[in-house]
């Protein structure tokens, strides 16, 4: 009788990001004695999808490398074919090279006959929308209830009449937040309120808006108003709860008001106007190891063909660059434009220092369960949604976006108080990567959502735009996906719906970052 031979295990599938690495990401659940045939070891013990191979022996203390760059020191020696993750790896200090703005490069725009378009709509002013809402905002949270309570009566899901005379409207939205009293009058956590609501008071998405407070509040309407440089006029009234004479006449006259501002809101056409006009803030929420894999690389590809055809896009989320700062650095346009990048991460760490805070708070625990391990790693991935082009500003949270190409602005690293200030700053669309399947819209701009692998896609494409798993599925590549993401966003900015405004997204996501004392 011929012996017979234990079947061997088949080859791990990993993918190796550097050659200078010390870690491969499983590109599909590992088990013990899977060969990582590039490298000669074979894995030790289960290790899910996303996470990290070890494959060379790591002393304990050492820096531990992916994308050739630092993302933790072993906390023990580590073996070939051991799973690196959170037991085994932890942030450390280590010195980054700036090196300002020795990677900045001239950028080859695209010449103006020759942009890409998308059907906007054209303000008096010039600026250029790509949705046509109503807005209520708040200026403190008394007066939450009843801006609800107006946006509700013109629900089309409710009632559909309402809005049955006006189908160039495109809804009448309430972003409404906890705060706007018990804070110092001359302090930053106020002036940073009323620039949020500034912003969104005149943003071009909104063809009007009605801006409602109870009356005795810290954050008054008339400063709120002179401080962001704003006067009311037809499409801009305002109004507070005192006044009015309580709730149910709030209510009546907030309803009238929005009526009357329906006829010129709905009087407007879609034209043709240059890529330039589109500004899209970048986000990435509930990330995994494949972030910097698929979607963000994708989304960065998106957005080198955005800046070349003269729009500009805002990258974000501060506490989810630290650590690969430098890269962004070395692409500013100027040492002054690094200096600032820099000032924002020493503020950061200062921040942290005051409320006894680590910037390896961040990643979530789902964004470990998905396989990242420390900020440091999470930032690497991260920044690849900005893509290769120059950093040409950066700006504080909230302040008005003039700059064309890639821009930085400070936020925190949760995602709906980042998107907030971006939308604040001017952006008219949201990109927005995801490998856990995060749940998210930001009226009044629309947002794709991009997943990072195919297991998202399947188990949640409701939710979900563009599948950029392919890329490690072995049958997309990213600069073809990046064009097609180019085109869903001018698509998308002619008035096509995205998932989350399909699910009706977007008013509860509206979160103004609070970073003062409430007394």
């Amino acid at each position: 009788m011929p012996p017979t031979h234990a079947s061997q295990p088949a080859a791990a599938r990993v993918i190796r990001l550097h050659p200078a690495d010390d870690v491969v990401v499983a590109l599909e659940q590992l088990i013990g004695g899977m060969p990582v045939e590039a490298d000669g070891v074979r894995v030790s013990g289960l290790i899910p999808p996303g996470h990290k191979v070890a494959t060379r022996a790591i002393a304990a203390g050492a820096p531990v490398h992916r994308y050739g760059q630092i993302i933790g020191f072993a906390r023990q020696a580590i073996a070939p074919g051991e799973h690196v993750h959170t037991h085994n790896l932890d942030m450390g200090e280590f010195a980054r090279d700036y090196a300002f703005s020795e990677g900045a490069r001239a950028t080859a725009f695209v010449a103006d006959s020759e942009r890409a378009s998308f059907d906007g709509i054209v303000r008096a002013d010039g600026r250029v929308a790509t949705r046509n809402y109503i807005g209520i905002l708040t200026s403190v949270n008394c007066s939450a209830t009843v801006a609800r309570a107006i946006a509700d009566h013109f629900r089309r899901d409710i009632h559909p009449e309402a809005l049955a005379a006006f189908p160039n409207v495109d809804g009448v939205v309430a972003l409404t937040h906890g705060v706007g009293c018990a804070v110092d009058t001359e302090g930053e956590a106020l002036k940073l309120l009323q620039r949020t609501l500034g912003g969104y008071a005149c943003h071009p998405n909104f063809a009007g808006v009605l801006v409602i407070g109870l009356g005795c509040e810290t954050n008054q309407i008339p400063r709120l108003l002179e401080t962001q440089g704003l006067k009311e006029h037809a499409g801009l009234r305002t109004f507070t709860i005192q006044d009015s004479g309580g709730t149910a006449k709030t209510i009546a006259r907030g309803i009238e008001i929005v009526k009357e501002m329906l006829g010129a809101a709905n009087h407007v056409q879609r034209q043709r106007v240059s890529a330039s006009h589109l500004t899209v803030g970048l986000q990435c929420g509930g990330s995994d190891g494949y972030s910097g894999i698929t979607a963000n690389p994708v989304l960065g590809a998106a957005v080198d063909r955005l800046v070349r055809h003269g729009g500009t896009a805002i990258l974000s989320e501060t506490p989810e660059i630290y650590g690969a700062e430098h890269l962004l650095t070395r692409r500013a346009i100027t040492r002054e434009v690094g200096d600032k990048l820099v000032a924002r991460i020493r503020w950061w760490e200062d921040y942290c220092a005051r409320h006894n805070a680590s910037m390896n708070n961040n990643p979530s625990a789902g964004n470990k369960a998905g396989g990242l391990t420390t900020v440091l790693e999470k930032s690497l991935g991260g920044i690849a949604k900005a893509g290769s082009t120059n950093l040409v500003d950066v700006y504080e949270y909230a302040q008005p976006v003039l700059a064309k190409g890639l821009v930085f602005m400070d936020t925190p690293g949760y995602d709906p108080i980042s998107a907030t200030g971006q939308v604040a700053g001017g952006a008219n669309l949201i990109c927005f990567t995801t490998g856990r399947g995060s749940a998210y819209g930001c009226a009044p701009s629309p947002s794709l959502k991009l997943a990072t692998n195919s297991a998202l896609w399947k188990r949640q494409s409701d939710d979900i735009d563009l599948n950029c798993g392919g890329v490690v599925d072995g049958h997309d590549d990213i600069d073809t996906l990046g064009e097609t993401l180019f085109r869903m966003m001018l698509d998308a900015a002619s008035g096509k719906r995205t998932r989350s405004e399909l699910h009706g997204y977007g008013q509860n996501e509206f979160v103004p970052w609070q970073i003062g004392a409430i007394t």
